[in-house]
């Protein structure tokens, strides 16, 4: 009874893993790598971080039979790429055209690090001067004997310390 039992959760779990796999009939080896590297350049609409050949999505299981059927049709990947654009928008791209609304995709990043950058060497410019006029200040005559006078105290108190430690 336990036996048959593992046997057919065996199978059934079987059965579950080949259904995942997607198997199509290419016409040559070009069309297959085609078909992978297209797949492999287009995001899968519901996983964000996924390209549509990794995918396990339902969705992308079905672009990816719709892509092969437009293979069969004779489509060109740039017809390909513009219906899918034209159905899920440009974030099906992981390379989006340069426009209005992708200009922040493309300039951000280099807009900030510039930015940082200039927010650095200002700081460090501030802090210069003070540094160099805390290293040139100059002790009026009434700081300078007050400093003699402390080290003198110190000097006077570590001298004691000593005599008194043999």
């Amino acid at each position: 009874m336990i036996l048959r039992a593992l046997g057919l959760s065996l199978l059934l779990c079987a059965t579950a893993a080949q259904a995942a796999i997607d198997t199509y009939e290419f016409r040559n080896d070009h069309e297959r790598e085609r078909f992978r590297e297209l797949t492999s350049e287009l995001r899968c609409p519901k996983c964000q971080n996924q390209n549509i050949a990794d995918s396990d999505a339902p969705i992308a299981m079905d672009l990816r039979r719709e892509i092969f059927r437009m293979f069969g049709e004779g489509k060109r990947n740039d017809e390909i790429i513009s219906y899918l654009v034209d159905r899920y928008g440009d974030f099906v791209l992981y390379r989006p055209p340069l426009n209005s609304s992708t200009a922040l995709l493309w300039f951000g990043p280099g807009v900030l690090l510039v930015g940082g950058l200039l927010v650095l060497l200002l700081i460090v410019r501030r802090r210069r001067p003070q540094a160099q006029a805390a290293s040139q200040a100059q002790l009026d005559a009434a700081e300078q004997a007050r400093l003699q006078a402390l080290l003198a105290a110190n000097a006077a108190s570590s001298a004691d310390q000593e005599r008194k430690d043999p």
